[in-house]
């Protein structure tokens, strides 16, 4: 793709290659902006970013984390990449999917990424696997889940650097924007790519009391957690930061920033809209009315001529990142991208664009199954939203979607499900749409591999809280989908504590912070796995931290089962290590 600005600022000599950052917050809606209108919440140095950028108004993402997140890194609809849910799986990227990070490392830039990445833990797919050269990061889909590691709670908390966990002191926030800036200043003299995607302001909603105590008086009644307001203002203390330190590193002029979130409230307002603030729309994360995915998107490129504080009212979505990037970084792009996504360069700068009638789709489904064509949808075209195939609204006349007029307009109806079912049947006949992403086992770039309940496959509700495994709460989703690289012997340790805090199977962990769980034992007597056919059993001996297997194996792709067994019950182990012996 042809450099689109490079040569077209005729008041000095063309410049080198932008820098990038891309700021991507968690749970945070479009109504959680001062900027926004929201007449409690502060954040004085995004509304200044907001003055100084190119507004997106009707920016759209997927209405939960990982499949926005996926299509973000790929330019595809998350049904087309494969990574459409948030566990059992499918939060996974495929191995040979290539991602932004890749596209810019292949083009001369330094890729870091800090924050949440949620696209796959292990190889093939974790961030060092998928182009960023530097990853800082907390395990799965945040700080606190079972796959994180174990005590983490958003303070002086062990994350993974480069795939090798490391204590930081600090609030994950800090943390975050601080190695960003380490990254930056050791890189500034090459052009960067930096993805900075917190996890705040996703639960659990710690936060130093500082930030969350200016909205205590009206916390309950005014809006529902003062906590959740208290960490976007730490977010946008950060951010303020960052701005400043690129003035002083004197970047800020040609350092593309990206403010963008993931999906929609989960806090900013009650399920009823009661109380909160929504900037006049209805929904919340998870939804498909308005407000579950249509979020902010601000941009701002000082020598590319993109600042002044416009808004540009056309439809996008999250698969226009890569390509519009691409072209404004004058990026090579291999032939092989497959793309949903579009350009965006001409709207930003303001001139008309051809794209302005495309269809938008939202497909949210928390399975291992592939998306219902039309449940759980909404098909956007213009003002128009079609909702699980057979309610429409026009947004802008509409926009709390309170009046279904799909009678009025059957036509409508129909044109959106006919680009749908396209859409759908394009899908169907991907390798990603029809497979799960393998985790690799024996490969040199992993030693151990970590699997945990909380990404098993099955059709059984998620447990995804360290507290629930502290519980011992029974989950019989038990698969995983493996591919082991070659022959030899490998182990397979199952466990119900991380190795990180071990302890029995059926008793306590060696440390157990009371203040932080309430721990309960289990029972289970043995341990059953399958894999390759074959299905092997083994007794759960007093005080055992694990039980291994010893298996000599085959090279090829598996669905492997783990289970606890406890008399006539069986459920899903929740801890399980493996690694090639010889």
């Amino acid at each position: 793709m042809a450099p689109l600005l490079w040569s077209c600022n005729q008041k000095e000599k063309p410049y080198t290659k932008p820098n990038v950052i891309f700021i991507l917050t968690d749970d945070q809606g479009i109504g959680d902006l001062g900027c926004h209108g929201n007449p409690w919440l502060k954040t004085p140095n995004i509304d200044a970013f907001y003055q100084e950028s190119v507004r997106l108004t009707d920016f759209h993402v997927s209405p939960v984390c990982t499949p926005t997140r996926s299509a973000f890194m790929t330019g595809q609809y998350p049904i087309n990449n494969g990574a459409w849910a948030t566990f059992k799986g499918r939060a996974t990227l495929h191995e040979n999917t290539k991602t932004i990070a890749d596209i810019f490392k292949a083009n001369g830039y330094q890729t870091g990424m800090f924050g949440k990445w949620h696209l796959g833990n292990n190889y093939p797919s974790r961030p060092t696997d998928k182009g960023f050269q530097k990853a800082i990061h907390h395990q799965f889909g945040g700080i606190s889940e079972i796959t994180d590691y174990w005590g983490n709670d958003y303070f002086d908390d062990v994350y993974f650097k480069n795939n090798t966990p490391q204590q930081f002191e600090g609030y994950c926030t800090d943390v975050w924007f601080n190695e960003t800036k380490k990254f930056i200043k050791a890189n500034k003299n090459k052009p960067f790519f930096v993805y900075l995607p917190t996890n705040a302001a996703h639960s659990p909603l710690n936060v130093a009391e500082k930030y969350a105590e200016p909205y205590k008086n009206l916390e309950g009644k005014a809006f529902p957690s003062a906590n959740f307001y208290g960490m976007i203002a730490n977010i946008d203390e950060n951010i303020g930061q960052l701005n400043t330190f690129l003035k002083e590193q004197n970047l800020i002029e040609n350092t593309i920033v990206i403010f963008a979130t993931d999906n929609g409230s989960q806090f900013g307002n009650s399920p009823d809209n009661t109380i909160g603030y929504n900037m006049g729309f209805r929904g919340q994360k998870g939804d498909l009315e308005e407000a579950g995915h249509r979020v902010p998107f601000f941009i701002r490129w000082p020598n590319g001529e993109i600042e002044g504080g416009t808004d540009v009212n056309v439809l996008a979505a999250h698969i226009d990142l890569l390509p519009t990037l691409s072209n404004l970084c004058g990026l090579t792009l291999p032939e092989n991208m497959n793309m949903d996504g579009i350009d965006l360069s001409n709207a930003i700068y303001g001139k008309s664009d051809s794209n302005t009638n495309r269809t938008v789709f939202v497909h949210n489904n928390q399975d291992w199954k592939p998306p219902h064509p039309t449940a759980k949808t909404c098909i956007m075209k213009g003002n128009w939203r079609l909702l699980h195939g057979k309610e429409l609204y026009d947004i802008q006349k509409d926009p709390l979607q309170n009046n279904d007029i799909s009678d009025e307009f059957p036509e409508v109806v129909h044109h959106l499900l006919s680009e749908n079912k396209d859409f759908i049947e394009k899908a169907q006949q991907r390798e990603e749409y029809n497979n799960f992403a393998y985790e690799v086992i024996g490969s040199a770039n992993q030693e151990i591999t970590k699997l945990t309940i909380q990404n098993a496959i099955g059709d059984h509700g998620p447990v995804w809280k360290q507290e629930q495994i502290a519980k011992g709460i029974y989950n019989k989703n038990n698969q995983y989908a493996l591919e082991f690289s070659e022959d030899g012997k490998y182990q397979i340790s199952c466990r119900r504590w991380p190795r990180e805090n071990s302890g029995s199977i059926t008793g306590m962990p060696k440390t157990n912070p009371e203040y932080l769980f309430n721990y309960k034992t289990i029972s289970p007597d043995k341990i059953r796995i399958a894999l390759f056919g074959e299905t092997y059993e083994k007794p759960i001996h007093a005080d055992a931290e694990e039980v291994l297997f010893e298996l000599n194996l085959e090279a090829g792709k598996t669905l492997f089962t783990a289970d606890f067994m406890e008399g006539d019950k069986t459920y899903g182990v929740y801890y399980i290590y493996v690694k090639k012996l010889i």
